[in-house]
């Protein structure tokens, strides 16, 4: 079965049904498509039973979660890629293993992964510009940074974050609460797919990004800014027709956009287009 196929299956199902390590490396054969999946989940369940080895059966949640940071960071070496960020080696789960390397995303798919299977109740957080992990516990939650070695965020540090990412003006407008919501395996999955498009696009990779971008509408078809990034995609290689055809379902799904003007005009520059093709 192919990778985009054997994805969208596995994402169709219901969320306690989803595995995400095995959709995360799913994405993965995207790139690999030879990639041995379950050699990989097996590497992850060894990684659980020895940390689980080392720890007391009546070990508490605080126990269990210092244990995880010093087994997953400090023993087995994992750490964010603050040098190499945006080689597209980071987005891939298996890659993450081999090198010990990721973004916030991949990592936090690992210590979620590697924490549920050791007892902690992990929840996955699309926090924006950094995806974060959250523990909750009596009186609230613990905000964890995988991509800094699982260090724990107080709300000044999260709301510097947010500064950092908006500015100061846009960030006193925001509310943490919502920002701090559980994220389900499917927007996780997407919140890669995206990152991983974004990788693409950045090194002008037009046509790997356009296959990430095929995938993320397969699995959420109406979602404007994927139909209308799409679109840009097709423009940019040249692919009229189809490009022609997400400007209009663009325009269809959110008409008062904000460059719906220019995406009309390129509309009819591309019906101009289209009529000579042969």
């Amino acid at each position: 079965m192919d990778a985009m196929h054997e994805l969208k299956l596995l994402i169709e199902r219901p969320e306690d049904e989803i595995d995400l390590a095995q959709a995360a490396l799913c994405i993965a054969r995207l790139e690999y498509p030879e990639l041995d999946v379950q050699a990989y989940l097996d590497r992850l369940n060894r990684l659980a039973a020895d940390l689980s080895d080392q720890l007391p059966a009546d070990s508490s949640s605080a126990d269990r979660l210092l244990a995880l940071n010093q087994f997953l960071f400090d023993e087995q070496g994992f750490s964010g890629n603050f040098d190499e960020y945006y080689d597209p080696r980071n987005s891939f789960l298996n890659e993450v293993l081999d090198r010990k390397l990721g973004i916030p995303i991949t990592l936090s798919i690992l210590y979620l992964e590697i924490g549920h299977r050791i007892g902690l109740p992990l929840e996955g957080v699309s926090f924006p510009g950094h995806f974060l992990v959250k523990l909750p516990v009596d009186g609230g939650d613990i905000v964890l940074d995988p991509f800094a070695g699982g260090v724990s965020l107080s709300e000044e540090d999260l709301e510097n974050q947010l500064e950092t990412l908006y500015g100061g003006q846009q960030q006193a407008a925001l509310s943490l609460g919502p920002l701090l919501s559980s994220a389900d395996k499917r927007e996780i999955l997407l919140r890669v797919l995206r990152n991983l498009k974004g990788i693409y696009l950045g090194g002008r990779r037009l046509q790997k990004a356009l296959a990430v971008a095929e995938i993320i509408l397969a699995l959420a078809p109406d979602e404007p800014g994927e139909v209308r990034d799409r679109g840009m995609l097709f423009d940019q290689l040249e692919c009229f027709r189809p490009a022609l055809a997400d400007y209009q379902h663009y325009l269809a799904l959110d008409p008062e956009a904000q460059e719906a003007e220019s995406i009309r005009a390129r509309i009819i520059e591309l019906r101009d287009a289209v009529e000579h093709l042969h």
